[in-house]
């Protein structure tokens, strides 16, 4: 593709940084099969390992299909210029991406999608995800709303807003726009990303029945989120870790191609 940095220009890339960049590439593949892209717009990031002045993020233009790890730009994240690289900046990437990243601990990487379902939701009067199921459950003791839409994010002042609104959640729903997870890993994002517009379909289809929604108990509720909550029922592997790698074991298959 013609972003591709050539071999030389990696040639000092470490070990951990190349695999960010071969799982920050099955993120974008993956997300592209999975639905969730919207053009070549919306963004898949993560910090740099070991310097975390830079993140990386995909030369705009690029469409998440054709996303290898070669391709991605390491992008300042204090003054938006490309480090490492070449191609453009897409602007709104950087003013919502880089102040996340700067401000939040658990931020290393940020996704963020107009994926349909829980896009959806955010265009609701009231978008929150009902507690009317395990996956439910599981997942909205860790999300922030965002009940304001000022435009398109053109300043980093809007992504340094959006990091106080997400806080120490790790899903954000903006309103009358999209999603965006964050995540220590590429896995843990990725992870909620899946997780989160799965909730938001099966909601959805629950909604257009007409009948009330059965909300569950708040006992069960909390039993759910307790037992749901960590990795306390397994060895090794979290299950988004495991996730993501079953995930990029079909991708290997399909297109091996991601890995260059």
């Amino acid at each position: 593709m013609q972003f591709r940095v050539s071999p030389e220009k990696l040639a000092d890339v470490s070990a951990e940084q190349w695999q960010a960049r071969v799982d920050l590439a099955a993120a974008h593949r993956l997300a592209y099969m999975h639905g969730f892209n919207e053009g070549i717009f919306n963004h898949l990031t993560y910090v740099v390992p070991g310097d975390s002045s830079r993140y990386y993020q995909i030369p705009f233009g690029t469409h998440w299909s054709e996303v290898n790890a070669s391709c991605f730009m390491e992008v300042g994240i204090d003054d938006g210029e490309v480090k490492r690289g070449e191609g453009d900046v897409e602007r709104s990437c950087y003013c919502i991406h880089a102040p996340i990243h700067k401000a939040l601990p658990q931020a290393k990487a940020v996704f963020h999608t107009h994926m349909p379902y829980a896009s959806a939701l955010t265009r609701l009067e009231d978008p929150r995800i009902k507690e009317i199921g395990q996956t439910e459950v599981g997942m909205s003791g860790k999300i922030a709303y965002d009940d304001e839409y000022s435009g398109p994010a053109f300043d980093p002042a809007e992504g340094e807003r959006l990091a106080r609104v997400i806080g120490d959640k790790t899903i954000l729903f903006m309103a009358n726009h999209g999603i965006s997870t964050v995540g220590e890993t590429i896995a843990s994002a990725y992870d909620k990303l899946y997780y989160i517009e799965r909730a938001a379909q099966v909601q959805i289809y629950a909604m257009w029945t007409g009948q009330p929604l059965k909300k569950l108990p708040e006992p069960v509720v909390e039993k759910t989120r307790q037992e749901m909550r960590g990795n306390s029922f397994y060895l090794g592997l979290s299950p988004a870790e495991r996730h993501f790698a079953a995930l990029k074991r079909i991708l290997d298959r399909k297109e091996p191609d991601y890995a260059t």
